[in-house]
């Protein structure tokens, strides 16, 4: 669907941090460079839905130092995590808890401002890497172009994995494919469906590798949706966290597009399952998030 009227752009202050919005008719996301380009909102304009968590404390932002553990940081909505997204050590490089970009200072294109597009960069410390992501709006999808590129003179490992947090809502469920739910097992949690009716619990678990990208939470009170759609080449992987109070008293739920398996880039090397990049080399990919209703209620 295309949106009637234009893109734009606009910054506003928020806790003593500029945060950068991207507005249409349809759609609002509000980033923050400095706090890893961490997205702090992203508002269905239409159902009024917020599809961004936040700690039951309300919003507190605040910097990390890299190499904090994650569970230290603002826990609100949505962080890349890469090169890794478990602690580890990896070639001798200690990797800290969910990857070293969500807690570093993100570079913003002024240039791809002035074309309505949130284009975000990063050079890690660690790992020989820069990364990109830029945010695109089209009507009610949101078009997420990454890019990866290996400094160095080796060839590197990596796990990439989107970590968008998502507050539970009471009728909200998993859409899978069937081959997503074939290779998780069916477990008890999902068989139920409804996880806003989840007993406490805490669950991390992967679908992978996959030929279909697509996956989905869905609300069958409000028919508010948020499905991910994603190239399976590079990513062949889902990863799907929820707590239910399980872990720290947090309630939220995550669909994590990846590029592999398990949590620790020691591990995934060790069993291949993961993104290799040559020296010198760059990967793109996207990444098309669609968010329903696309209308306004009646």
């Amino acid at each position: 669907m295309k949106s009637a009227s234009p893109n734009k752009i606009f910054v506003r202050h928020e806790q003593g941090f500029e945060v950068y919005v991207l507005q249409n008719e349809s759609l609002e996301i509000s980033l923050i460079p400095e706090l890893g380009a961490k997205i702090i909102s992203l508002v269905n304009r239409r159902s009024g839905r917020e599809w961004m968590s936040c700690p039951a404390g309300g919003l507190k932002l605040f910097r990390n130092r890299p190499g904090d553990d994650f569970a230290s940081s603002t826990l609100v909505g949505w962080d890349e995590c890469l090169p890794t997204i478990a602690p580890c050590i990896h070639n001798g490089r200690a990797l800290p808890d969910h990857g070293e970009v969500w807690s570093m200072p993100w570079a913003i294109d002024q240039e791809a401002i002035n074309q309505c597009r949130l284009k975000t960069s990063v050079a890690l410390v660690v790992s020989p890497f820069r990364f990109e992501r830029c945010i695109v709006l089209r009507g009610n999808e949101i078009h997420l172009h990454y890019r990866l590129e290996n400094l160095g003179n080796e060839p590197e490992r990596f796990l990439w994995a989107m970590h968008p947090l998502v507050p539970i809502y009471p009728g909200d469920t998993l859409e899978l494919t069937a081959e997503s739910r074939d290779l998780l097992g069916t477990p008890s949690w999902l068989s139920t469906l409804d996880i806003g009716a989840m007993e406490p619990a805490c669950v991390k678990t992967y679908a992978g590798p996959v030929l279909e990208g697509r996956a989905a939470i869905k609300n069958l009170q409000s028919g508010d949706r948020m499905r991910f759609l994603w190239d399976t080449k590079l990513n062949n992987t889902l990863g799907v966290w929820l707590t239910r109070g399980g872990w720290n008293g947090h309630h939220h739920q995550a669909l994590e597009p990846s590029n592999g398996w398990p949590d620790a880039l020691t591990d995934a090397s060790a069993r291949n399952t993961c993104g290799l990049i040559q020296p010198y080399a760059q990967l793109d990919w996207q990444v098309i998030i669609e968010i329903e209703p696309s209308k306004k209620y009646e």
